[in-house]
């Protein structure tokens, strides 16, 4: 299931989808460092979805960006 569904990223507006892609890196930090640690996740597919949805906002925002 993903974290965040792509037309709901195109209908946020720029300053909501900055704060929903630091969020996102944010969880993601916190993730890779509890692994980093030794500990382990109960969901590792997680991080995959992270990074997808992380990928996915910065592409729509290079797309807004080169209009």
């Amino acid at each position: 299931m993903p974290i965040i569904r792509l037309n709901d990223i195109r209908e946020m507006n720029p300053d909501k989808r900055n704060e929903k892609l630091e969020e996102l890196k944010t969880e993601l930090s916190k993730m890779r460092t509890l692994i980093n640690a030794g500990g382990s996740l109960e969901n590792p597919g997680k991080i995959r979805n992270l990074r997808k949805a992380i990928a996915q906002i910065e592409t729509i925002k290079n797309e807004e960006n080169r209009k």
